[in-house]
């Protein structure tokens, strides 16, 4: 497998849910591993260059149960409750760094532009904060799971 197979093998397992990929061949092993946005090719191929490439078979997207309880708590909002949702795929943290305090728990008054939690995304740490004036019901997301463009975050009852 030559540099241009594996930068191939690369492009078509990035649309995949695939995270470990190996292949051993006539003394040489490549290991691609997915992890942090990013393929990492574990090792230089050493193989004969007129091998084809090999086949990838996609596999089905595991299910997310946490992010459909999510959705359908948003769907059952009380006439005052709002959502605030995720502006960006990335990682959500619930405070500053590990061993801080949360920005806002459950029951907790929150103001217009008053920080809510953390989105990492591309290891930029950007701040989301409240557009509502109001009480924290429910946080809807565990610390450092990751979360979808949209997905819904925290319900607040709007004052």
């Amino acid at each position: 497998m030559n540099i241009k197979e594996i930068k191939e093998l690369v492009r078509i397992l990035d649309g995949t849910d695939i995270v470990e990929f190996s292949f051993e061949s006539e003394g040489s092993k490549v290991i691609i591993k997915k992890g942090y946005n990013q393929f990492i090719p574990a090792a230089a191929p050493t193989v004969n260059p007129v091998m084809p490439p090999a086949a990838v078979v996609a596999q089905p997207a595991p299910s997310v149960p946490a992010t459909l309880a999510a959705e359908e708590k948003k769907d059952e909002l009380g006439p005052n409750q709002v959502v605030i949702t995720a502006p960006m795929v990335g990682t959500f943290y619930q405070a500053p760094s590990p061993d801080a305090e949360a920005y806002v728990q459950v029951g907790q008054t929150v103001e217009p532009g008053q920080v809510v939690c953390i989105i990492e995304a591309m290891k930029l740490m950007n701040e989301i904060e409240s557009e509502y004036r109001g009480k924290v019901v429910d946080i809807l997301v565990s610390n450092a799971q990751p979360v979808e463009y949209g997905q819904p975050l925290f319900i607040i009852e709007k004052f």
